[in-house]
């Protein structure tokens, strides 16, 4: 029996909660043997929790012989510098997303990485949700036809307390951007995942309705994709009191809609050149929606919604498809080129939006760092 991938979790604060309840969710495959955050209390009462032991050094964690892969919550301006530090000591690394604020820090990880041949994926947990596999699937199988349009909404409200209960919260230094880069990156990665290859954003942003903080609060985009599809992006923590996360993708012979992680909404026409109605709809249903015959409620899992401290299943999903990449010898299915790539996008939006004009992006310098 392969022995379980002992971690050692860095940052103990909301997220390294859901990180370290996602190792336990995996049993005798993985196991929390340490805790290290700066604030010693924080350190041991999450240790305590999950009977393990606890440090405020990285260093110390670092030079344990039990530990062989390090889970990284710290604020995301910081991910880089500890994510090397694990790389260069040997260990895999699962990264809370993002990678770190800046494409030059996204290169730093990426060359830690052959360097120490190990193992990183960054979460992108809603990759794994039933909901965004269908969809991918459907998509490469050419079922929505040739893409032509996506939108990705995240409609989500911040108070003030929650920007003022962190120092680092709102800073471009730490937290690398507000309502885009903390909360939207998931929806724009999934946007990202499904219609390919990014080339052209423009951009805007404000700061409509928090106080004290560097970083907005309210934004819009629209994304060229290489294979000619045009996308949305609005991304705000400013729409009280919260609704939901949504991304919709449409082709010419299908759509889909996925709305708090579930999916809503699926058309496809059918198959072997049978022509699409003039006027849409048909199929199954009044409106063509084929979702509860694809995906019936009963099979679709919980999702974290905008809720950081909600644990979801897809969570526990990419931690086992990172225990098992590393058992396998194989990249697992987020890698760092993937969260680069989403990194990117966000990070061109902010650059186009001080601009005030369209930032291109290519595979091989991404965007401005």
């Amino acid at each position: 029996m392969t022995p379980p991938l002992r971690f050692a979790l860095v940052g103990c604060g909301v997220i390294g909660q859901v990180h370290a309840r996602s190792i336990a969710a995996l049993g005798d495959r993985a196991r929390l043997v340490l805790t290290v955050d700066a604030v010693a209390d924080r350190a041991a009462k999450l240790a305590a929790e999950h009977g393990a032991a606890h440090s405020t050094s990285v260093a110390e964690a670092l030079a344990r012989d039990d530990v062989d892969a390090v889970a990284v919550c710290t604020p995301s301006g910081l991910h880089a510098e500890t994510t090397i530090a694990a790389l260069d000591a040997g260990r895999h690394v699962v990264v809370e997303k993002p990678l770190d604020v800046t494409v030059a820090a996204v290169r730093r990880v990426e060359a830690a990485q052959r360097r120490s041949g190990r193992a990183v994926t960054v979460i992108s947990q809603h990759r794994f949700d039933p909901a965004s596999l269908l969809v991918h699937r459907a998509v490469r199988a050419g079922q929505l036809g040739r893409l032509t349009s996506g939108v990705a909404s995240i409609a989500w409200w911040r108070s003030q307390d929650y920007y003022d209960s962190g120092d680092w919260r709102g800073t471009w230094h730490l937290d690398g951007g507000g309502a885009l880069m903390n909360q939207g990156i998931h929806t724009i990665d999934l946007l990202v995942w499904l219609l390919g290859e990014p080339v052209e954003v423009f951009g805007a942003t404000g700061c409509l309705a928090h106080r004290g903080i560097e970083v907005e609060d309210t934004a819009v985009a629209t994304i060229r994709f290489a294979g000619g599809a045009l996308g949305v992006v609005h991304g705000t923590t400013a729409a009280y009191p919260g609704l939901t996360a949504r991304l919709q993708v449409h082709g010419d012979r299908g759509s889909a809609v996925i709305d708090n992680d579930e999916l809503t909404y699926f058309h496809a026409a059918g198959a072997g050149g049978v022509p699409a109605p003039a006027y849409g709809a048909g199929g199954t249903g009044a409106d063509g929606n084929q979702a509860a015959l694809l995906l019936p409620r009963a099979s679709r899992a919980a999702g974290a919604g905008s809720d950081p401290a909600a644990l979801s299943e897809a969570h526990v999903d990419q931690y086992r498809d990172f225990v098992d990449a590393v058992a396998q010898g194989r990249p697992p299915l987020v890698t760092v080129a993937d969260a680069g790539r989403t990194l990117a996008v966000v990070r061109a939006i902010y650059d186009s939006a001080e601009a005030g004009t369209p930032v291109a992006l290519t595979s091989t310098n991404p965007a401005p760092a």
